[in-house]
């Protein structure tokens, strides 16, 4: 998964001095999934151009691809939990 982010942001100095994360869904039904993972710097520049291409969004508030506000993180992820609705427990998913 990738995140992108702001170089200005507090969220960068924190991945910066503890790359481990969680990202965590919610369904509009409620249930959720929590990945948790490491988050890397991508410095490969065609999966940065990719995935500029790919959102619109991010083109038009950055303006340009080599804004050096923007960093992107790729989260390798190393565990998946998914809670259906209000049941209150978790559980695993294998990964491959």
């Amino acid at each position: 998964m990738y995140v992108a982010n702001l170089r200005s942001y507090h969220k960068t100095a924190e991945l910066q001095a503890n790359p481990r994360c969680e990202l965590c869904y919610l369904a509009s039904n409620h249930d959720q999934v929590r990945i948790t993972g490491l988050a890397e710097f991508v410095t490969e520049r065609d999966v940065l151009q990719e995935i500029w291409d790919a959102n619109p969004l991010m083109r038009q508030y950055l303006g340009s691809i080599d804004n050096p506000e923007l960093i992107l993180y790729r989260i390798v992820p190393n565990g998946v939990r998914f809670m259906r609705e209000w049941a209150l427990e978790y559980h695993n998913v294998p990964m491959q």
